[in-house]
């Protein structure tokens, strides 16, 4: 059954599943890129503020490594870490996450 759908769409099995692998991929590069633009954000919005990296995570309780992997798009921040982060740098979430990627 699934091969008959599969050729009345007019592709192979293998383009099949190199169109998931691509997607799949394509999703991960767009997860990077977002969360590196956001991290951009971030490192403007606190040095707006006259913040370093250290005055910044010392306000939100994490440490300044914690931090600069957030600002270089390392990690996934949590909604408690954005919800922190938004309160460290004295601005509401939606200021926080008005980005674009």
């Amino acid at each position: 059954m699934i091969y008959v759908k599969i050729q009345q769409i007019g592709c192979t099995i293998n383009q099949l599943f190199s169109s998931i692998w691509l997607n799949s991929k394509a999703k991960k590069i767009k997860k990077q890129n977002i969360q590196k633009s956001f991290g951009k954000h971030l490192k403007k919005l606190r040095q707006a503020k006259g913040l370093t990296q250290l005055d910044l995570s010392s306000k939100i309780n994490k440490d300044q490594q914690s931090l600069q992997r957030v600002e270089s798009g390392n990690v996934n921040p949590s909604l408690f870490y954005l919800l922190e982060l938004a309160e460290g740098l004295n601005i509401k979430l939606p200021e926080l996450l008005d980005f674009n990627y």
